[in-house]
């Protein structure tokens, strides 16, 4: 008991008898926004829709057309870059828009932009080659089918379409995702930033790779007998763009 006391005597010095609390305003660093004063919003903020039919001479027969799949075929070496140098949607491998893609994307960007602080552009052509296609149940033979349909091929690489304005990547990110995902081949959404990091990190992987025995050795130096398997393409581009 005696130790208790004594424990309890002690402890008792260094108990605190009166609290006062002092609120302290401390001081925050938020980064400036973006200064969007250069940017000009155009007449016409939407996409302008496309004929699903190309319009030709009333004296003139439609052409039909070989499939021609080197169109699609290889990286795209010219539409290549964001011409706004903001956000869109950009193709990472080969195939061909049908006039409903065309739709479903103006749909999209008409329903969920915001016209007062947003625009959008094509960087695309309308449906322009034929594809044919015979009737159901026809033999073989009997010549080339009639012209079913028209379409756009896209290359690798290919800007399908922009979005700009007064506005960040988190905005218009949902937009440019919806799109992305219901066209025929594979895409994904980029803004400036993504596709210079991306340039980066391709040029960086070149220049510190340390492994020799890359698909380009392999493919020039017929290693393994892989000429048997691979075809012209994969001679020039080396395994990409399949």
């Amino acid at each position: 008991m005696l130790i208790q006391q004594n424990l309890s005597s002690i402890l008792g010095c260094f108990r605190v008898k009166n609290v006062n609390l002092i609120s302290v305003a401390g001081i925050k660093y938020f980064p400036p926004p973006k200064n969007y004063d250069h940017i000009e919003i155009p007449e016409r903020q939407k996409l302008r829709p496309y004929d699903k039919v190309p319009l030709y001479p009333t004296n003139l027969k439609p052409p039909k057309m070989q499939k021609r799949l080197r169109y699609m075929r290889g990286p795209e070496l010219v539409h290549n870059t964001l011409q706004l140098k903001q956000y869109g949607v950009v193709a990472t491998g080969g195939g061909r828009m049908r006039y409903e893609h065309f739709e479903m994307a103006r749909l999209v960007v008409a329903r969920k932009i915001d016209t007062k602080i947003m625009f959008a552009i094509w960087r695309i052509d309308p449906p322009w080659q034929p594809v044919t296609k015979k009737g159901q149940g026809q033999r073989m033979g009997g010549g080339k089918g009639a012209i079913d349909h028209y379409v756009t091929p896209i290359k690798a690489g290919r800007i399908i379409l922009e979005i700009g304005g007064k506005c960040e990547y988190a905005e218009v990110f949902t937009i440019l995702r919806i799109i992305a995902e219901r066209l025929p081949f594979k895409a994904e959404p980029v803004s400036q930033e993504i596709m210079e990091k991306k340039a980066a990190n391709e040029k960086w992987r070149e220049e510190n790779n340390q492994n020799n025995l890359t698909m380009k050795y392999i493919i020039q130096n017929n290693m393994g007998g892989c000429h048997r398997m691979l075809s012209p393409f994969d001679h020039r581009w080396h395994g990409k763009y399949l």
